[in-house]
């Protein structure tokens, strides 16, 4: 145990107060200068801008230092560095940028190397040619923040802040249509292609347009695109057509657009609409057809020279498309026959109508059109084949009235698609009258008949011979008698005219009536002479005469 007393006998803690310590003058001045220091150091980390990095398949122009990062052409940032990736197949730069355009740097941001690029489509980053090459920003839409990207080969086509839609068409082929291509509105170029690529399954390729404000308010849900790239010939049923578009198109092809006519209730696309990319303007426009009445015309005749997509037309205007053109086999009679379908639009038909805006309703309803077409076919109206191109052998279906056509039976609606009549082309039916003639002129007996032929120009030589030899006999025989007969004739007349004188000298005074009557007979001697004489004279100048008469003369 401890002894109490000794508890009390121990030493006892005095407090003493604590000395304060003196700020020598000499600390000041390094006590600022950190101060000061880490003013600093705190000022730059809350004004610096981030450091991004850039990946780029090569870095064209792209210097350290030197190279500057610019939006709308003002510079947010430059290159720090420039390195090689670590499998070297990539070039990494890295990049300060400055803290106001921190906020550019989002998810969905594109960086690209702006360099001179000359293209069919026109000149870009002109500029850096004196400059030197940058990299180029466009800010994206999101909302999330992003310090690594992926750099584009090429600037994008559209920026965010461009006034317009971007469309998607799809095609089976790309024809001559690249990045930049113009895209038209009645022959007007109011966008361009800003790009292509297939689609997943590989099937087809999807073409993205852009088409600038306010141009895009006509490119409605019924809007319809073709190919419009440089010259497009046809020579079909219509003729040669030759349509063309700009200089730029035929070189680097070109897409047109056009709303059909009249378009129902449109409306504008929204953006990424997708539709159908054609390869002709009639092709597109033809696919408007809301109402088509299909039929089936059966022909007796060939139908080489017809083709899908020839014309239908009634009183020469289109109102229909030959949709097929084939053979049909028949299995109880085992024939096989030229079968044609067609499709008939009937608001194409009142189109053409005047003053028909009204019935276009009725022309939707079945009951209605149906009604109408049998009135017709009642009428006489028939599908026939014609030629629309002579150098080709182009041939379309033409709906036309055959009054005199014999009559049908009523068309069975319940069959689809319905069988149309038909009548005989007049081609066809002129070929089958050749024929028939032709036929004809087969039976006939052509070897009898040249031979008789034969006899009969025999006969007709000997007969030519014998009057050769008659007409020169007369010449040698006949004519010199007359000659003789016509001396003699006129040595008499001159012995008269002497007679006559010595009578008349002595019935002068005498006699008067008497010598009236001698000098009228005289007169009457005188002019069957010259009758005669006239006679001879003709006979010697046409000696056939005794033969064949004396030939009709013609008046002048």
């Amino acid at each position: 145990m401890t002894d109490t007393g000794d508890l009390n006998n121990l030493p006892q803690a005095a407090v003493r107060p604590k000395k304060k310590i003196r700020l020598s003058a000499v600390w000041i001045i390094p006590l600022v200068a950190a101060l000061v220091g880490l003013g600093i150091a705190i000022q730059r980390i809350v004004t610096e801008g981030p450091t991004i990095t850039i990946v780029f398949k090569n870095a064209e122009g792209i210097e350290a230092g030197k190279t500057f990062v610019k939006y709308k052409d003002v510079n947010i940032g430059q290159v720090r560095t420039v390195k090689l990736s670590e499998d070297f197949t990539r070039v990494v730069v890295t990049a300060k940028i400055d803290k106001s355009a921190e906020d550019l740097l989002v998810e969905d941001a594109k960086f690209w190397i702006e360099s001179p690029r000359v293209t069919l489509s026109g000149i870009s980053g002109i500029g850096t040619v004196l400059s030197g090459n940058h990299i180029g920003l466009e800010v994206g839409q999101s909302a999330r923040e992003r310090r690594a990207f992926i750099g584009l080969e090429m600037p994008p086509a559209v920026t965010v802040d461009q006034a317009g839609r971007q469309y998607i068409l799809q095609s089976d082929d790309l024809g001559s249509i690249n990045i930049g291509s113009p895209v038209y509105y009645r022959d007007f170029s109011v966008g361009r292609v800003i790009g292509y690529d297939l689609t997943k399954d590989g099937n087809f390729i999807e073409i993205r347009i852009f088409v600038n404000a306010p141009y895009d308010k006509y490119v409605t849900t019924d809007t319809r695109f073709w190919h419009a790239s440089g010259i497009d010939l046809s020579l079909g049923a219509n003729g040669l057509a030759v349509q063309t578009k700009s200089v730029l198109s035929l070189l680097i092809g070109g897409i047109a657009f056009e709303a059909p006519m009249p378009a129902t209730e449109p409306r504008p696309a929204p953006e990424g609409f997708l539709f159908t990319l054609f390869d002709d303007r009639s092709t597109a426009i033809n696919k408007h057809e809301d109402v088509v009445a299909n039929f089936v015309l059966y022909f007796k005749e060939p139908l080489r020279g017809l083709s899908v997509g020839a014309p239908v037309t009634f009183a020469g205007l289109p109102v229909g498309t030959v949709t097929g053109v084939g053979l049909e086999f028949n299995s109880p009679t085992e024939e096989v026959r030229p079968r044609v379908d067609i499709a008939l639009y009937p608001t194409r038909f009142l189109a053409h109508v005047k003053n028909a805006a009204a019935d276009d309703r009725r022309a939707r309803d079945d009951r209605w059109r149906r009604g109408f077409l049998q009135r017709m076919i009642d009428r006489g109206l028939r599908a026939q084949l014609r030629s629309g191109n002579l150098v080709t052998g182009q041939l379309y279906v033409a709906l036309e009235r055959f009054p005199d056509a014999p009559k049908v039976k009523k068309i069975d609606w319940s069959s689809l698609p319905c069988e149309f009549p038909v009548m005989t082309s007049s081609m066809q039916d002129l070929e089958t009258r050749v024929h028939g003639i032709i036929a004809k002129l087969d039976r006939l007996p052509l070897d009898a008949l040249s031979q008789d032929l034969r006899r009969t120009l025999d006969t007709l030589n000997r007969t030519f011979a014998d009057a050769d030899k008659m007409i020169n006999r007369l010449d040698g025989e006949i004519a010199p008698a007359v000659a003789a007969t016509l001396a003699d004739l006129r040595k008499t007349l001159a012995t008269a005219e002497r007679t006559l004188a010595g009578a008349d000298r002595t019935l002068v005074g005498k006699d008067a009536p008497a010598q009236q009557e001698l000098r009228t007979a005289l007169q009457e001697v005188s002019r069957a002479a010259r009758s005669i004489s006239d006679l001879v004279e003709y006979l010697e100048r046409n000696p056939n005469a005794l033969i064949r008469g004396k030939a009709q003369e013609v008046s002048p």
